[in-house]
């Protein structure tokens, strides 16, 4: 039960991205090297607070 309840508290965090990251890119992606953690937590940065985003 605390596993479960810990896993769910990752997920909604955004903890666990990384690793879900690794799942998919082995599924979809499979013989192409994934990005590095320190790769992928910058593109993700760069993806949530780069460009403009506002309504006007």
């Amino acid at each position: 039960m605390w596993h479960r309840l810990w896993r769910f508290i990752r997920r909604l965090s955004g903890d666990d991205a990384y690793e879900r990251y690794l799942r998919h890119h082995g599924r979809c992606h499979a013989g192409e090297a994934p990005l590095s953690r320190r790769e992928y937590f910058k593109r993700e940065q760069e993806r949530k607070w780069g460009g403009v985003r506002r309504c006007c």
